[in-house]
């Protein structure tokens, strides 16, 4: 299989394609409720798999409007319907939904979400937030993104126990079909191969990503995956579903 070529599209900002939101998350809805999966009546959010003992893995995505990856990996991913039948899962296929027709980063308000953790002032957050609380801890975290200046796939870790470690196993399989960015240093964080474990302490940080926030309140291991916007859509995807799928193969 060959790997797609950079594409050369974002110059200044993401200037590739945007997606139907409302229709992407129509039928993501149809393909979760068809294959068992529980909406929550409160929040955007889905959940599978009942009883004890089972480890728990929540997936997050489309904070940013002009990431489309995420949602359509989401898509794909509930349409196939190839989850481990040993763990609970809960799905949230979208955190700004606002920001999609406009085809930003931001919502509607010009508000980046993904800063908005410590202290929400945002209502999509407030709401993300006090839906949270009432969940379990989670064993693990992934949140799917992309990048538009990136030259490739990588990851963010943080892993603060040492548990045993998926990046290496991530970054191994997305390299079959998408380019990995091998920079030294990746949005000024030291990067090795592809994946950055940032040595970070949320309390002296004023703005929380959901990842520090998950760390901080919800888990003690979290992924944060990263395509690259400059190459094909079906790249983008392709590497988000393997880097998941890869995960949860792991656990």
């Amino acid at each position: 299989m060959s790997i797609a070529a950079r594409l050369g599209k974002n110059v200044g900002g993401y200037l590739g394609e945007g997606i139907d939101i409302e229709d992407v998350l129509l039928r993501i809805d149809k393909a979760l409720r068809k294959s068992g999966w529980t909406r929550d009546p409160s929040f955007l959010a889905y959940r599978r798999g009942q009883g004890t003992g089972r480890k728990k893995v929540y997936i997050s995505t489309g904070i940013h409007g002009d990431e489309p990856a995420g949602p359509l990996a989401t898509l794909q991913m509930a349409e196939e319907n190839q989850w481990p039948d040993d763990l609970a899962l809960w799905l949230l296929p979208c955190l700004n939904r606002t920001g999609f027709p406009l085809k930003r980063r931001e919502n509607a308000a010009g508000i980046d979400l993904n800063r908005d953790y410590r202290n929400p002032t945002t209502e999509e957050i407030r709401a993300h937030t006090a839906w949270l609380g009432a969940q379990p801890i989670f064993d693990l975290t992934m949140c799917l993104h992309e990048d538009w200046e990136s030259a490739g796939f990588y990851l963010y870790e943080l892993n603060p126990e040492g548990r045993r470690a998926f990046a290496e196993s991530v970054i191994e399989a997305v390299s079959a079909i998408c380019p990995i960015d091998r920079s030294p240093k990746i949005e000024n964080w030291d990067a090795s191969g592809g994946i950055i474990r940032p040595n970070v302490k949320p309390e002296e940080r004023p703005q929380w990503a959901e990842a520090l926030y998950l760390i901080t309140h919800k888990t003690r291991q979290s992924y944060t995956m990263e395509a690259p916007s400059d190459f094909p859509l079906a790249t983008r995807v392709a590497a988000l579903v393997t880097a998941v799928r890869t995960v949860l193969a792991g656990l």
